[in-house]
């Protein structure tokens, strides 16, 4: 699975030229223009633009969705399990993630569609349905269905169990409360639909992500004279194995590589086709710009977010303890913030997941409706709000395992659809550069290849 992740997003990375890291100043200007403001970023009224959303509102939906317990949770993890040069390995997939999530978002705009409601809808299942042969309609299906089912457990019941954990272990709240709360707080935004989830993520993921990349840099500047030692251990142990020492259990370099890739994987979700889902409602006309804005997602996920939390690990020297997870991060924060770290990860983590849950059941609700019409939607909703309290109380292991198989079985689609499409991506990204303008109702010779 990881081979197949990785395997395309090199190809697509090569394919574009490196394109997407090359780029990554033009994506930011983009992302910035593409605010709330009365011109979308290609320049024209909003009212001229197709699509419900801002081009800035559905990248904050997108990462609403992607920085969740990956970035606390899952990078300790990924470091208790398979060494400091787990990191490396997040890094290698997130800059080949770039051009995963560039080719996704761009399909998803030049393949979407307007629904009985007049709503943008997009995503995997629409760029396969409309975008190759007949003959591949039902990769589709199964793309919809695997996601409409991940959407319950990495979107859903992963999140509310590890904010439970989080907030029990630090204020002794009950697993059932904060299930309940979180539910009444989320169905009051889901119940809204698109426009509402946006709304509320475009506020909070900015302020919670800068919030929490300052407290992690003042971590860092009181354990600066440990900052060096981090990056070496990173580098060194990317290709070298790392011995058993005090709580930690010693890892191959596989171990360093697997656990590295799949929870960089489940933190920006590259691949997976989550993201364009978002990205096809969307107030503009040009894939391709669209696309630069997207693969900033990739970026400030993983290099960013989950950069601070593994720095701040490793600077902090418990992880060989033998904590994982949101309590590792936790005990590190803490080490160098004294009775704050905890409350620090813990607010962190509850806003993280709490966004990631907003932007999930946009991403099921879709999958949902793809497989069972637009009256399906509200039923959907009603579903996945009330399973939020059932994950605060669930048994984690069990959870984490069926997000990750969720994951891989969304993601075989998806990566076998972008293959197929790759020439459509690559000449509209060649004519962007060049000047020239392929809107999405132009016929392109590799459309039906």
């Amino acid at each position: 699975m990881l081979i197949l992740l990785l395997g395309v997003g090199i190809y697509l990375q090569v394919s574009l030229k490196l394109m997407p890291i090359r780029k990554l100043g033009e994506g930011f200007k983009l992302m910035w223009q593409g605010r709330d403001s009365k011109h979308s970023p290609d320049g024209k009224p909003k009212s001229e633009e197709d699509g419900e959303i801002s081009p800035f509102n559905a990248l904050m939906t997108a990462l609403s969705a992607t920085i969740g317990t990956g970035n606390i949770a899952g990078v300790a993890t990924a470091i208790a399990l398979g060494g400091p040069g787990a990191v490396f390995w997040m890094w290698i997939t997130a800059l080949v993630g770039m051009a995963t999530k560039f080719s996704e978002a761009v399909l998803a705009v030049r393949f979407r569609e307007t629904d009985s409601t007049g709503f943008h809808i997009g995503g995997p299942m629409y760029y396969i349905k409309n975008g190759l042969d007949r003959k591949w309609l039902w990769l589709g299906g199964a793309f919809a269905f695997f996601g409409a089912v991940a959407a319950f457990g990495i979107g859903n019941t992963v999140q509310s169990n590890s904010v439970a954990d989080a907030l029990d272990s630090t204020f002794g709240l009950p697993h059932w409360i904060t299930g309940v709360v979180i539910m009444v707080l989320a169905g009051a935004v889901i119940l809204g639909g698109i426009k509402r989830i946006a709304k509320v993520a475009g506020k909070l993921v900015p302020v919670m992500g800068i919030a929490y990349v300052i407290a992690g840099l003042v971590v860092l500047v009181v354990n600066a004279d440990q900052v060096g030692g981090a990056f070496g251990m990173i580098f060194t142990y990317a290709f070298n194995p790392h011995a058993a020492a005090g709580g930690f259990a010693g890892a191959a370099v596989m171990a360093a590589i697997r656990f590295g890739v799949a929870r960089g994987i489940f933190s920006n979700e590259a691949g997976l086709g989550s993201a364009p889902i978002a990205h096809a409602a969307a107030q503009t006309k040009n894939p391709v710009r669209q696309g630069l804005i997207a693969m900033l997602g990739t970026f400030i996920d993983t290099i960013v977010v989950c950069s601070i939390t593994a720095l701040v690990i490793l600077t902090a020297g418990v992880w060989k303890t033998g904590e994982a997870g949101a309590s590792l991060t936790a005990l590190s924060f803490d080490a160098a913030l004294p009775g704050l770290g905890n409350e620090v990860v813990s607010l962190a983590l509850t806003v993280f997941a709490f966004t990631t849950i907003l932007g999930w059941s946009f991403y099921g609700e879709k999958c949902f409706q793809f497989l069972f019409g637009t009256r399906s939607i509200t039923l959907y909703r009603v579903l996945f709000v009330l399973a939020i309290p059932l994950g605060a109380l669930a048994n984690l292991g069990l959870i984490w395992l069926m997000a990750d198989t969720f994951n891989a079985m969304m993601a075989i689609p998806n990566l076998i659809a972008l293959a197929l499409l790759s020439p459509v991506v690559i000449k509209l990204a060649r004519a962007y550069f060049n000047g020239e303008e392929v809107l999405p109702g132009e016929e392109l010779d590799h459309d039906k290849s």
